[in-house]
């Protein structure tokens, strides 16, 4: 009986245990670097800035906790995107979005007032190609 159950065990498991490993053993690692995104940030209280270079197709999601002294933050863009799209939000201390804005859109905007405290960036990239750049910065009311 135990032989037996040894071998139903073997024959289930066998080939749960090499697709396990062969999936360890991919050669096609699912990391923002290998997809072409390597931001250079800056993260500093009250001042955050995000830099990506040379994108070519992505899609995907990036978070930062930034430190944010203030109820307001000013927001500068700058960015070459074609094709696709970046949007940023920033969401302050309490999760509550307070920016929103496309970043193929360049210039300065403010964020409407939130909690200071830990505030949540967020880039949401959609099929993006291009160059994506921005600031964020304590205001004052």
């Amino acid at each position: 009986m135990t032989s037996m159950i040894t071998r139903c065990v073997r024959t289930l498991l066998l080939p749960v245990f090499a697709v396990l490993v062969l999936a360890a053993c991919s050669d096609d690692p699912v990391q923002p670097t290998t997809l072409g995104v390597e931001p250079e940030i800056l993260n500093n209280p009250d001042a955050f800035e995000f830099q990506v270079s040379s994108v070519e197709g992505y899609t995907g999601t990036l978070s930062y906790d930034w430190s944010n002294s203030g109820s307001l933050a000013n927001v500068d863009q700058s960015s070459a995107i074609e094709p696709g799209q970046a949007v940023l939000t920033l969401f302050d201390d309490m999760g509550t979005p307070v920016y929103t804005r496309d970043l193929s859109a360049d210039g300065s905007s403010s964020s409407d007032a939130g909690e200071a405290g830990m505030w949540t960036i967020r880039v949401v990239f959609t099929g993006l190609t291009g160059t994506v750049n921005f600031r964020a910065e304590k205001a004052t009311p």
